[in-house]
């Protein structure tokens, strides 16, 4: 069965970005993209890729934002399948709903310097905080030059890719986290850069083993890990972090790491949750 790597989308700049984001690393994976606007409310004025006005607000906007984005990035990725739906119900559930049918959910991040709390939005936070598959955040603004380093021959060609950047907890170390991670490199061909803190990540050598094609460094950070993964985020390809599934007194929460690189990292974040 082919993979699906799915978006929200509501037209929004961020949520545009995250389409680009989608395609290539639906693209990278071999799998459909899916585009799914959730829930009753309307689409913000966007201009899609190709510069075409939107319809009037009397037509039916979330058909048509859906029909424009996937012509568009069906011309720009030629060999990319691509399928567009509108889901009914409260626009959290049903990107959750989404996930669940999916390898990974993308979504939009309004991206850092603006006010805490107001990074990400309650839905996003909501699904973050209780999807069962990873969840990309990709922040206004990103673009496929991001991922890459100078180009070494000429503009038309593009560089090889940064790093991508794994924020481990050595106190609980998950399977999950670290196969999304090693996994993304190699997709990228790119280097791992695992941060951690002062204690050996002695847990690496097993996936170093079936990622030999992944070079591995580690970076050793003393203090707040959310602010050195925020940092090095400037230099990442992709930023993955992992987030504690099982059940809370207080509800559903992302942690306070996981929370801090939300809200500031430059690159895309990858959550991936975690027994």
């Amino acid at each position: 069965m082919t993979p699906t790597v799915t978006v929200g989308l509501d037209g929004s700049p961020e949520s545009l970005a995250a389409v680009d984001w989608a395609a290539r690393e639906a693209l990278r994976r071999s799998a459909t993209l899916r585009l799914v606007h959730a829930g009753d409310q309307q689409p913000y004025g966007y201009v899609p890729f190709a510069g075409e006005a939107v319809p009037p607000p009397d037509a039916d906007r979330s058909a048509s934002m859906l029909r424009e984005v996937r012509a568009s990035v069906t011309s720009r990725h030629p060999g990319l399948r691509v399928i567009a739906d509108r889901v009914a119900g409260q626009p959290a559930a049903a990107l959750l709903a989404a996930a669940g049918e999916a390898e990974l959910l993308v979504l939009g991040s309004r991206g850092p310097g603006r006010a805490a709390g107001a990074l990400l939005g309650s839905v996003a936070l909501a699904v973050v905080a209780r999807a069962e598959r990873p969840v990309v955040l990709v922040r206004a603004g990103t673009d496929a030059a991001d991922e890459h380093l100078s180009a070494p021959v000429g503009p038309a060609t593009a560089g090889p890719y940064r790093d991508v950047v794994l924020g481990l907890d050595q106190h609980d170390p998950d399977d999950a986290v670290l196969r999304f991670a090693f996994d993304a490199a190699s997709l990228r061909d790119a280097a791992l850069r695992v941060v951690h803190g002062l204690k050996p990540a002695d847990g690496l050598r097993p996936w170093r083993e079936k990622f030999p094609d992944v070079e591995t460094t580690e970076q050793v950070v003393i203090g707040t890990p959310g602010s050195h993964l925020a940092d090095v985020s400037h230099d990442a390809s992709l930023v993955v972090v992992g987030r504690k599934s099982r059940p809370s007194p207080v509800g559903p929460h992302i942690g306070p790491v996981t929370h801090a690189v939300l809200h500031h990292a430059a690159a895309p974040v990858a959550v991936v949750p975690h027994g």
